[in-house]
């Protein structure tokens, strides 16, 4: 049997998406366009039954074709994958109740793609604590109520069966959280070492370059490396959030109980940055932890020398070192910081709870 058919009939599995800024709409258009791949080679075919954006919410017909004949984010009526956006909002009906939505659709995977700020947090830990507790898998790229829910979540999840991924939130399709959570399991992790924001590390070598930070943020910009707002990237508490998660899979810590050390990337950075370059080093912001510092994350502008991971990075790449005493440090690299890559991070966890689960080498 070729490996591009695992199963003759794939099984169903309703997809709710929470949230449809830029990465909400990447995974929606992903799946119309390589859904019927998806189902062919992973045994899973993953229907978007529903839409939420914050007061409003979009049932696509379960067929993908609504009354007009268009082709919508659903399965498409021809089956070539064509994409159309969604109807305007205003063609919207209202948001029932999370639970409502989930009766009406029959979904098994809510997959949370709203923003990581204060306003949404509370809405965001309830909306995935119901589903926990009902069986639906959760999906997100939301990091608020990751740290201030982690183990009210890990209680929902056990008391209703169901699973928790968070690649999208640790570092967009950078696989860091699958090898923290499983990947180094059983190898003696002790440490982390990361450079998980590719804002900082790309502001970080045009100031070796000689750029002033305020032409090397607005560069970044320019390339759609930054967000208009940088500052949580610049002052560390982004790649502290990430590390945060991390150590919490690596260890199981309480997420919420972490504390946070940071160094900005401020001015002074500049003039390190280019000292460092003198001697062939590189500065990075690392973000890093330890199982001999229970509950502690640092961020430090570092003077990385040639042979460390974190050295060889350029542009906007990130990457996260796990030191394994016995095994050996092991390093995972790359991915694409965009809201693709965060789309495509989160396909893959939604692949991961909703596919069959395989015999053999699956």
């Amino acid at each position: 049997m070729s490996d591009e058919t695992v199963a003759q009939k794939p099984a169903p599995a309703a997809v709710v998406l929470s949230g449809y800024g830029p990465v909400g709409r990447a995974y929606a258009e992903h799946l119309a366009q390589h859904g019927e791949a998806l189902a062919r080679r992973y045994g899973v075919r993953l229907r978007l039954a529903a839409v939420r954006a914050r007061s409003a919410e979009y049932l696509p017909p379960a067929d993908g074709t609504p009354t007009d004949g268009t082709p919508t984010d659903g399965t498409p009526a021809d089956g070539t994958g064509t994409w159309a956006p969604l109807p305007p909002r205003s063609a919207w009906g209202p948001a029932l109740p999370l639970a409502g939505t989930l009766d009406r659709t029959g979904a098994g995977v809510l997959v949370q793609c709203v923003p990581s700020s204060p306003e949404v947090c509370d809405q965001a830990a309830a909306e995935a604590l119901l589903a926990l507790r009902r069986g639906v898998h959760v999906v997100t790229a939301t990091k608020s109520h990751l740290l201030s829910h982690w183990r009210e979540l890990g209680l929902a999840a056990a008391a209703g069966g169901s699973l928790i991924r968070i690649s999208g939130a640790t570092g967009a399709a950078l696989p860091a959280a699958d090898l923290a959570r499983a990947g180094v399991r059983g190898l003696g992790c002790r440490s982390i070492r990361a450079c998980p924001n590719g804002t900082a590390t790309f502001v970080l070598d045009r100031l070796a370059a000689g750029d002033s930070l305020p032409d090397a943020v607005a560069e970044a910009r320019r390339r759609g490396i930054a967000e208009a707002d940088p500052s949580a990237d610049l002052s560390g508490s982004d790649a502290a959030t990430k590390a945060r998660l991390l150590a919490a899979l690596l260890w199981g810590w309480d997420a919420s109980a972490i504390r946070t050390e940071t160094e900005a990337v401020d001015e002074g950075a500049a003039r390190a940055a280019r000292a460092a370059a003198a001697s062939d080093h590189r500065l990075r912001a690392v973000a890093s932890a330890t199982a001999d510092e229970p509950l502690l994350v640092r961020v430090r502008l570092e003077r990385t020398a040639p042979g460390d991971p974190l050295h060889a990075l350029t542009g906007p790449e990130k990457a996260v070192v796990y030191g394994c005493p016995d095994a050996g440090d092991i390093t995972v690299s790359g991915g694409r910081s965009s809201p693709l890559g965060a789309a495509l991070a989160m396909v893959k966890d939604t692949l991961d709870v909703a596919a069959p689960r395989r015999l053999g080498f699956g």
